[in-house]
């Protein structure tokens, strides 16, 4: 599953461990030939296929969205099965900071003092001090935040690597993209001797390759305008592939786009049309219609597991929020 497309969560097996020079002189393992990206399953909650982290060799291992902190133990396995360890990275790179892509983050920084994090700017200064990051979470997921996320240590400032768009690339083969819309930080990292568009939540949630592209849009930071124009820009790179934390790596980018463009303007059309109302009701419904389409693709325990912590009902609030502040 790691190279190849798709999203149900089977794990892969162990690189071969080569002997290299590493980081600080420590020895790593290369990745296989030809597999310069594989997606790590960081099985969240003990469920496959839910949240994952991507290792790349540009031409040390960086991640790319390590995932939350109570998926630190599955993230050290997933490494280890490569022959590499946390001191064996050379960086992070991060599409965005919701806990569910970023919360490990100051973790690794932590075990690794010489890992550097590349972040958009505006989502800086919140890795390094994330207090108010960490209180917005809680409004969301209330009593079940510790549970579901862990505990969110600070980046330290010398760490991180902000970038606006306009700057140059931090790394040669790994291209920063702005996809603002899921939020306004929003990056995806085009891999450009691989072909693929690592992106985050910008191409939504794709849970299996049969399954439809679910809009994810949890307040407070959607912004559907911002997303539309996103998904009409990053048309011109048509990736081979392309990557998403929920969950896999895809070749159907064109498709995709397409599907998730009318999903959110969908979402919104029928959110406006509800807007004089605040029927409890509204919610459970678009909750349960989402969690039927989704069973149909990926079964109903799995459906029922990933949007018990990834409410559906939290993105049809999220985008009525939108709304309203349009309003």
């Amino acid at each position: 599953m790691a190279h190849a497309v798709g999203g149900d969560g089977q794990r892969p097996r162990a690189a071969h461990r080569a002997s290299a020079p590493g980081l600080r002189g420590t020895r790593r393992a290369s990745l296989p030939a030809k597999r310069l990206i594989e997606l790590l399953d960081l099985e969240h909650l003990g469920l496959q296929g839910a949240i994952s982290s991507f290792l790349l060799e540009v031409p040390e291992p960086v991640l790319v969205d390590p995932g939350p902190a109570t998926c630190l133990d599955a993230l050290r396995a997933r490494l280890a099965e490569r022959g590499l360890a946390i001191s064996d990275l050379r960086a992070v790179f991060l599409t965005h900071i919701h806990l569910d892509h970023a919360g490990a983050t100051g973790h690794l920084a932590a075990e690794n003092d010489a890992l550097t994090v590349h972040v958009h700017a505006d989502a800086a200064p919140h890795i390094a001090d994330p207090e108010r990051l960490v209180r917005s979470t809680r409004r969301t997921f209330g009593e079940e935040h510790d549970r579901l996320w862990g505990e969110v240590r600070p980046v330290p400032a010398r760490n991180i690597r902000p970038w606006a768009p306009g700057e140059r690339a931090p790394l040669r083969l790994l291209r920063p993209v702005s996809t603002p819309g899921h939020i306004g930080h929003h990056v995806a990292w085009l891999h450009d001797r691989d072909g693929v568009l690592l992106c985050g939540d910008a191409l939504g949630v794709i849970l299996d390759r049969r399954a439809p592209v679910h809009p994810p849009t949890p307040a407070p930071g959607v912004d559907a305008e911002a997303w539309q124009s996103t998904l009409e820009r990053v048309r011109i790179y048509d990736p081979d592939r392309f990557a998403v934390a929920h969950f896999g790596i895809y070749d159907d980018f064109g498709a995709r786009r397409e599907e998730l463009s009318e999903a959110l303007a969908a979402l919104e059309e029928r959110a406006r049309a509800t807007l004089a109302t605040d029927d409890p009701r509204l919610a459970e419904e678009y909750e349960r219609e989402t969690r039927e389409r989704q069973a149909a693709a990926i079964g109903q325990e799995r459906a029922r597991r990933y949007f018990d912590v990834f409410n559906a009902a939290n993105d049809w609030a999220g985008m009525r929020l939108y709304l309203k502040r349009l309003a």
